[in-house]
């Protein structure tokens, strides 16, 4: 396909049956009226389409969409991740920070649960997805994979796929090509019979087959190479017609593009001069472990990376991720991978802008496009070496194909100058001008002459939640929290009824077996629950023997992952957490007959690395009763019976259509708390649509379900006192252990509900607690953005949105030079009140602003008449705006101001 180019397309984006021009370049050969008579009579051919069809390839430089180089912006949104109902508000969001493009994996296990059994529901409604990025007037990265990793259960793998005769996973194995193949046909048919191509007036542009296998290619010997080649001569051949990408794969073939995962990825090279250079994978946070610290990238760090890629000629950039969300049920990978996917993206888990860090973005990404015509035009950047380590990318040159057909034109320059120093600022001499850059940063020219953005130099406002415990990177790099101060919040409920689950065997499904099997080959994953019960016989010699020496027995297991109980006799004797760790367990045992009882817990299952199918779950190795008299017991080999799962679980309790016949009871306020109990209640939502969460932070180990939504797993595990740092510096390359937060506290205390699962009031929660916890304590409440700060000083760049193209020339204009503040609260929401403001020399950050010796009396005023009773607002950051209350001296404006939300209607209602 490389070469070919559709010169017909015109970019036409369709909303609600309204046909909408959009970057259409005028150029006197074309007639127009004919032209839009063609597009008109080929729309009412092809049902459903959100651009006229249009051809993607690529060259060296960038991937070609309709004729036309384009630079590229893209999003990653897993749908399984968020609710149908929020998908519209996420795409939207997206666009609005800038994005192009929209990156999902597929998930084999959520859309074939059972082998040939197909799910495309729900949040697995990926058709339904895909239109809405269409419709939204964007295009769609798919990668089809099937393995994800995305740290996803199993890596996206279904649990099924194990237990194929003679399988192995991600080689050159029969049975696993077979199935592979089967599943990406499925979804390349589906999208085609779809019209979601192109070609077809789709949105779908890009496609990826497998995921980061480069990493793991060795492991399989020469097998690997030749499943590799495989998979792409598979893909290629099923007629997509689009481009595909491999990530992490340096032997790619000529006909896929290598692309690059990394936290920078500037330095990446193709394996051919004839592709061109993609960032699929751009880590702007990442994922929390149960009883770890949070991550937390820096805003400068992660515009520091994106500027460097495109400076050094990078064409596609995928945010991974922009909004994480959440891993519903059963989901999140392992090990012991929280329920919340946020992975401190710009956009938060509950789908609302993460500030500073969504706003510095958007404004990078604005000053990106606007050196997008530049940028394609150049078949290579000029070099300019700068200083020690400064240097200078320029852009200028003979074509402009943005907007418009291949052709020359001359005129057009845009430049990037970089500071890689880590430490110290540096002023550099560039086409005769003087330019300072702070440490480790990125000035973006769009005219070779004015800088539009700094990527160390952040104007965007800082969001301060109500529910969560999330940190961000202000002004001073000091990490706070970007949490409200309320410290307690109303019970959800008082009024619980309770059921206990049974311990050990319960159902007439058990089975009895000599040895230990693997939990996977019992379970097949329809729950996280297998118990493993035995007897043993203990001896009066034994007990005299125990006595005697003052020591204890124990239970000793080889290996175990993810955790596991150990019972004696009905009692808990201890559990453990890890990875393929030895167990080593102290038990009290009594002369006769003794009940062994382990309950073994999947926590996610592996979702990374080599030979997945052989990394199963459970126990390995052998099981012994140690510090017996006459040595120890092997119980390796004793008949064990088994029980997969849960009581409740079968029974369904969860369900808001179960019967009371389950057994529930009311649960007393002083009641003993026992362990393995589960708890329902009802309880009425929050009013008004902001998003909503349960804290679990008074509980232990369990799942919960709302209305028969299973919303996940919580665990109440506590992050390690150190590792945590005070401050954040931006500056230098940045790791998984750098800037992290929450030490000395929950890992994940909230939990979130979509709205969509939620009625107004009767709303069913059902717990399945495993420790001896009760639910009393329990609190909901909504997330909302309270409280919004920035501080802009009078020498930041002109507002982007001043710039301008020129639609014949591809040339820039800046028509006004006055930096501007932008506020906004969340949507509803109104600025309430300006809770400080000064514009001068103001001291300290968001939450700790405080005058300086320099401050003009009316900034208050101002910025009250400017922003209050508003959802967002512009303020000029200049003295023609506030005054001039110091002369001499360079001035900024600083803002603390509180949101509010709107009334809530159903307490008005009520009332």
């Amino acid at each position: 396909m490389e070469g070919v180019v559709n010169n017909f397309a015109l970019p036409i984006f369709i909303w609600d049956g309204k046909r909408k021009m959009a970057g259409v370049s005028r150029r006197k050969s074309l007639n127009f009226p004919s032209i839009l008579t063609a597009l008109s009579i080929h729309l009412t051919i092809i049902a459903g389409e959100y651009f006229t069809p249009f051809n993607v390839t690529y060259d060296h430089r960038a991937l070609i969409i309709a004729g036309k180089c384009r630079i590229l912006i893209s999003a990653g949104i897993h749908y399984p991740r968020a609710t149908p109902e929020v998908w519209p508000k996420l795409i939207a969001r997206s666009k609005e920070g800038g994005a192009d493009v929209i990156e999902t994996y597929t998930f084999w296990n959520g859309h074939e649960p059972t082998r040939g059994q197909y799910n495309f529901e729900g949040r697995y409604d990926i058709v339904k997805f895909a239109k809405l990025v269409g419709s939204h007037g964007l295009y769609l990265f798919l990668r089809i994979g099937p393995y994800a990793c995305a740290e996803w259960n199993f890596g996206g793998f279904p649990v099924w796929l194990r237990d194929i005769p003679g399988i192995e996973f991600r080689t050159d194995n029969a049975p696993f090509k077979e199935e592979m193949e089967r599943y990406v046909k499925k979804i390349v048919d589906l999208m085609i019979a779809e019209s979601l191509f192109s070609w077809q007036g789709g949105p779908i542009i890009l496609l990826q087959i497998e995921n980061e296998y480069g990493n793991f290619e060795s492991s399989f010997g020469p097998k690997g190479k030749i499943y590799m080649k495989w998979a792409a001569e598979m893909a290629v051949g099923l007629g997509a017609g689009v481009p595909w990408v491999m990530c992490q794969q340096t032997d790619a073939p000529e006909y896929i593009i290598d692309t690059c995962n990394a936290y920078y990825c500037d330095g990446f090279t193709p394996n051919s001069e004839k592709k061109p250079k993609i960032w699929t994978e751009n880590w702007d946070g990442g994922f929390a472990d149960w009883g770890e610290r949070l991550p937390h990238r820096p805003s400068e760090d992660i515009a520091f990376a994106i500027a460097r890629f495109f400076q050094r000629g990078g064409s596609l950039q995928n945010y991974y991720m922009y909004f994480g969300g959440t891993n519903f049920g059963r989901t999140a990978g392992g090990p012991a991978q929280i329920t919340s996917y946020d992975y401190d993206a710009p956009l938060d888990e509950y789908g609302l802008p993460r500030q500073p860090k969504w706003g510095h973005l958007k404004d990078l990404h604005a000053a990106i496009k606007l050196c997008e015509p530049a940028l394609v035009a150049a078949d290579s950047p000029q070099y300019i070496k700068l200083g020690p380590k400064q240097e200078a990318h320029v852009y200028r040159g003979a074509s402009n194909n943005y907007g418009q057909d291949l052709s020359l034109n001359e005129g057009i320059c845009a430049a990037f100058i970089a500071n890689i120093d880590e430490h110290e600022s540096a002023t550099v001499k560039f086409y005769g001008q003087e330019y300072t850059l702070p440490p480790w940063s990125v000035s973006i020219l769009p005219d070779c002459r004015n800088t539009a953005f700094n990527t160390a130099k952040v104007a965007a406002q800082t969001s301060i939640k109500t529910v969560g415990s999330d940190s961000v990177s202000v002004g001073n790099n000091s990490l706070i929290p970007q949490l409200s101060t309320k410290s307690k919040f109303e019970s959800i409920s008082q009024s619980w009824m309770t059921l206990k689950e049974p311990l050990g065997v319960w159902g007439d499904k058990n089975f009895t077996s000599k040895g230990i099997l693997e939990h996977l080959n019992v379970t097949k994953d329809q729950s996280d629950y297998l118990w493993y019960l035995t007897r043993i016989y203990v001896s009066d010699d034994d007990i005299s023997f125990w006595k005697q020496k003052d020591v204890s027995p124990t239970i000793d297991i080889d290996s175990m992952r993810d955790f596991v109980r150990i019972f004696v006799n009905g009692q808990l004797a201890g559990s453990v957490k890890g990875k393929w760790i030895k167990v080593v367990q102290p038990v009290n045992l009594v002369q006769g007959y003794n009940d062994i009882l382990l309950l073994s817990e999947t926590v996610g299952l592996q979702n990374y690395g080599a030979f997945l199918e052989k990394d199963g779950a459970g126990f390995k190795g052998q099981i012994k009763l140690t510090g017996c008299k006459n040595g120890d017991i092997n119980l390796t080999t004793s008949l064990w019976t088994y029980q997969v799962g849960l009581k409740g679980e079968f029974l369904k309790v969860y369900d808001v259509n179960s019967t009371e016949s389950a057994g529930w009871t009311e649960l007393s306020n002083d009641a003993i708390p026992t362990i393995f109990s589960w708890y329902k209640t009802k309880f009425d939502a929050p009013g008004r649509t902001d998003p909503v969460a349960l804290d679990f932070s008074s509980m232990g180990k369990g799942q919960a379900w709302v209305n028969g939504h299973h919303i996940g797993r919580y665990w109440t595990l506590v992050a390690p006192n150190n590792g945590c740092e005070r401050t954040c510096d931006y500056r230098g390359a940045y790791g998984s252990d750098k800037c992290r937060t929450n030490c000395g506290e929950i890992t994940q205390a909230w939990y979130h509900i979509p709205r969509s699962w939620l009625n107004t009031s009767n709303n069913v929660l059902v717990i399945f607690e495993e420790t001896d916890r009760t639910p009393f304590e329990i609190s909901i409440s909504t997330r909302s953005t309270e409280t919004i700060c920035a501080q802009v000083s009078e020498k930041h760049y002109p507002p982007l949105h001043t710039w301008s193209h020129s639609e014949f020339d591809g040339k820039i204009s800046l028509t006004d030079k006055a930096p501007e503040m932008h506020l906004q609260c969340d949507e509803g929401h109104t600025i309430s009140s300006i809770e400080f403001a000064s514009y001068g020399d103001p001291n300290g950050s968001c939450q700790t602003f405080s005058q300086g010796k320099c401050h003009a009396a009316n900034s208050l005023s101002v910025v009250s008449q400017a922003c209050k009773g508003r959802n967002s607002c512009s303020i000029g950051i200049s003295n023609a705006v506030v005054g001039d209350p110091c002369r001499h001296i360079v001035k900024s404006l600083a803002v603390q101001a509180k949101c509010s939300p709107p009334p809530d209607l159903s307490i008005s209602a009520s009332s």
